[in-house]
């Protein structure tokens, strides 16, 4: 079994107990085995060595992560020994091995890196620890506010911030400056005319690319446009209410489609993702492009080069409208089930999400920060050029649903938004199938 440190409790003023107990009453069969007796077993250290945690997280290819990891064992050394347990690159793979393990009991992994869809489901299920009395209000502002919010659950904080990312529309600023544009567009509207126009003068093959497959991505590209049309899923002060069928929503949806019916987007666009939409924008191919900060690391692969492209917050429907853009990322949480390595667990949680660490991160690795005194740094700003060009969208970002049952209801909106952009469904049909399923969800899970 592994050793039980002084003050290592899993939430402070918290018993484990009751939830032990219930699972074990409940007849969980293997859960309760594993709570009673399995899984606190084999992944710690000797009487007297250093607690041994396991650290989760999917393969990174900077070697930046590694490298923290030796350091903080070389300075806890006698004390904490961190192992790295690679997890699978794809989010959903990873998401459900940790769901598995979580059911059996909570496994051996100790501090978890997630995504930021995943507190309110991990939280309602009792699986990650409650973090409110560790990481208090004084240390929470010091992060971006989007990052921040995607870890509250019923007013408690389950999560810290990682590293961060933002929808962002990228632009070929060299294209427009030839057809007499020296401003991005701040509307849908102006996007499609300027797209039209300088698809028209350049040659380029395409106005517009973004993701609007059915996936995680075309639900978030989905909420980007509901959202910059005033829209939203959940009532914000009653988040057992579902709202999606507004009359916002649905000009959301509209401004969508007419992406591919007026020629800006190309009609493949409904099976883009990611790669296939900077694909076509870094090889010259399109004049505009919704995606991640990512992309900067790929030029020197394409033909574009750096200097042609700029980048700028999301359109909105209107003049005066905020700009927002869905918040993507990963948080640190630490395992419900180990409560012995509890203390160790946010030791190596503060030391990941430390300022030196976070910096380190955004120049060896281009992972943009959570903290706000970041986005200040000169360094940073010098040799992670997104981050200077992108901050008014990063600072603008905002949590897909925070619900207990996303990753549920995320499946019915990719369905809904790609009929929507594919025309077959109308924008008021896929809301209204929206409203109907998404409530059987949250009430089903009630």
């Amino acid at each position: 079994m592994r050793r039980r440190e002084e003050g290592g409790s899993l939430v402070r003023g918290r018993a484990l107990f009751s939830r032990r107990e219930f699972l074990r009453l409940g007849g969980a069969g293997v859960a309760g085995a594993a709570l009673l007796g399995v899984a606190g077993c084999g992944g710690g250290g000797e009487q007297g060595g250093p607690v041994q945690l396991v650290f989760s997280h999917g393969p990174e290819q900077s070697g930046v992560l590694r490298e923290q990891l030796d350091a903080f064992n070389r300075r806890h050394e006698g004390e904490i020994r961190v192992e790295w347990r690679e997890m699978p690159a794809q989010t959903e793979q990873y998401f459900d091995r940790l769901r598995t393990q979580f059911q059996a009991g909570g496994g051996d992994i100790d501090t978890i890196s997630g995504d930021v869809i995943w507190p309110a489901q991990f939280a309602a299920n009792g699986w990650i620890v409650d973090l409110s009395d560790r990481f208090p209000e004084s240390e929470r502002e010091k992060f971006l506010d989007g990052p921040i919010n995607s870890n509250v659950y019923e007013g408690a904080i389950y999560g810290v911030p990682w590293f961060t990312d933002a929808g962002m529309l990228y632009y070929r600023k060299d294209l427009l400056q030839k057809s007499g544009y020296s401003e991005p567009p701040r509307t849908w509207d102006e996007l499609k005319e300027m797209a039209l126009r300088v698809k028209q003068d350049s040659g380029t093959k395409f106005g517009f690319v973004f993701q609007g497959a059915n996936y995680e991505g075309g639900v978030v590209n989905g909420l980007e446009y509901i959202w910059t049309h005033g829209g939203d899923v959940l009532d914000p002060e009653d988040p057992t209410k579902v709202i999606i069928d507004s009359p916002e929503s649905v000009a959301g949806l509209k401004t969508e489609r007419s992406m591919v019916e007026e020629g800006v987007a190309p009609e493949a666009v409904v099976n883009y993702a990611e790669m296939e939409s900077h694909t076509a924008f870094l090889n010259g191919d399109a004049v505009f492009m919704r995606n991640w900060p990512y992309v900067f690391g790929l030029f020197g692969q394409f033909p574009v080069k750096p200097e042609q492209v700029d980048v700028a917050p999301l359109p909105v429907d209107r003049e005066g409208r905020q700009s927002t853009s869905s918040l993507g990322g990963w948080n640190l949480f630490i395992n419900a089930a180990s409560e012995d390595e509890a203390d160790a667990a946010w030791t190596l949680i503060e030391y990941l999400a430390a300022p030196e660490q976070q910096k380190q991160r955004a120049l060896e690795g281009g992972y943009l920060p959570t903290l706000e005194e970041l986005y200040e740094d000169q360094e940073i700003l010098d040799k992670v050029p997104v981050i200077a060009l992108g901050k008014e969208a990063i600072r603008n970002t905002r949590p897909r649903p925070v619900s207990p049952y996303y990753s549920d209801m995320s499946l019915r909106m990719a369905e809904q938004f790609n009929a929507s952009l594919k025309g077959e469904v109308s924008p008021e049909e896929a809301v209204g199938t929206l409203r109907e399923e998404l409530q059987n969800i949250v009430e089903q899970g009630s």
